[in-house]
Formats: C-alpha cells, sequence, structure tokens
C-alpha cells in the first residue's frame, strides 16, 4: 500500500512539473493568415518648399560666382597683356635709337662706294681710310644683329611689298615685269619682327607702246579720217 501511494505521489509531482514548463514556455507566433495585407513601402522625402529668403541667397550667390569668374578672366587677360607688353618692351625698346643709327651707316656704305678703287689700290692712305671705314661699318652692322636688327636690300624684279617698301618713282623699263623693283634707292631695316625703315626703290612700269613705221624707222604720220586696210 505504501508503495502504492508513493507510485501516486510521484505521478501527481511529475505532472505538476510539466504544466509549469508549459506555462513558462513562449508562445510561438502565430502564422500570418493567407490574405494578410503588407506593409506598405516607405515613401520618398519631399523636400520642403523654399522659403523666399534661400530663393534671395541662392540667386545673391549666383550672382556671386558671376562676378568672380569675370574678375578671374579679366585678371588673366591683364596678366597675358602685361607679359606681352613687357616682351615687346625688350625687343622695341631702343627703336628710336636705332632708327637715328641708321643714318650713321647710310653714310658709312657711301663713304664705302665714293672712294675710287683705282685710288684704294694705288695709294696707302686711301686704302687705309677705306679699310677703316669698312672695319666700323662692320662693327655698326654686327651691333645692329645683336639688338635683331637687319637690312633689308630688295632683289631687283622681285615684287612690290608695300609693307616693307616705299615706292619713289615709276621707271619705264621693259627688263623687268611692271610692278617690281627696278631700282634700290635706299636699303630699309626691321627690328625684330617690325619695319624699322622702308627700302626707298624704283617700281617698274610698262614703256609705251611704239607707233607703226614706214620701214625706214620713221612713224607713220596720221591724217585726220584716214582710213587703212586691215584686210591685208
Amino acid at each position: 500500500m505504501n508503495q502504492t501511494k508513493r507510485t501516486e505521489d510521484f505521478e501527481s509531482e511529475e505532472a505538476a512539473e510539466t504544466a509549469f514548463d508549459q506555462s513558462e514556455a513562449p508562445a510561438e507566433a502565430e502564422p500570418d493568415q493567407a490574405g494578410a495585407e503588407t506593409p506598405a513601402e516607405a515613401a520618398p522625402e519631399i523636400p520642403p518648399e523654399q522659403t523666399p529668403r534661400e530663393v534671395e541667397l541662392e540667386a545673391q550667390l549666383a550672382a556671386t560666382k558671376e562676378r568672380l569668374l569675370r574678375a578671374l578672366a579679366d585678371t588673366e587677360n591683364l596678366r597675358r597683356r602685361s607679359a606681352r607688353e613687357v616682351e615687346e618692351a625688350h625687343k622695341y625698346a631702343i627703336t628710336g635709337f636705332a632708327r637715328e643709327l641708321l643714318e650713321v651707316a647710310d653714310n658709312l656704305s657711301r663713304a664705302l662706294v665714293s672712294i675710287p678703287p683705282r685710288a684704294r689700290d694705288e695709294i696707302d692712305f686711301v686704302r687705309s681710310l677705306a679699310d677703316g671705314v669698312a672695319m666700323t661699318e662692320k662693327a655698326l652692322l654686327t651691333s645692329f644683329e645683336r639688338h635683331q636688327i637687319a637690312k633689308v636690300v630688295p632683289e631687283l624684279g622681285s615684287r612690290f611689298d608695300h609693307n616693307r617698301h616705299q615706292a619713289m618713282l615709276e621707271i619705264e623699263t621693259s627688263e623687268h615685269p611692271p610692278g617690281t623693283i627696278a631700282q634700290v634707292m635706299q636699303p630699309g631695316y626691321v627690328i625684330a619682327d617690325r619695319l624699322l625703315r622702308p627700302a626707298l626703290v624704283g617700281v617698274a612700269k610698262a614703256p609705251p607702246a611704239e607707233p607703226a613705221g614706214d620701214g625706214d624707222g620713221h612713224p607713220i604720220p596720221i591724217r585726220s579720217g584716214q582710213r587703212f586696210d586691215t584686210t591685208a
């Protein structure tokens, strides 16, 4: 009997523990019912409308940016223009002084041309004087070359260039085509790529047509109303 009682007590204790465990266990989530509505997706945020003050500030910012870009462009143009002016000042700073020295070079050339070749060969004094003038002219021209000053001597028969030549007269000649240089009266000079003095030249002009002769070289006089037979 005692054994039966202990068995009943054991079974009652085991049933009580089982009931306690079931009460402590978390309840399982119930599955979603078929056709249940799903949560809607999050809508994108819409920026709030700008206030009049913000619109005004953005306009001021855009205007300031535009003025800044223009100021930078003006500054860059000023820098380039200043650099170009400095370069031109270095190139052409002696333009006025060089133009005055051209007359000295012309006089030295005229002095050498005026010395007769025979006197230069036979008279020692004249030969020494001519050599001294030639050396002086050479030294002056060498100084010109160091400062980018070059002589411009047009060739006979070359085309007349109004940018470097100055026409002084027209020469009637058949040796050179019309409009070309037939005579050089004075050489010109350039400094760097700028004209310092144009060359003085004579331009060729076609000679007038000779009137028809009578066979002996005499022109045939033409009387008023006279007609010629052109069928021969």
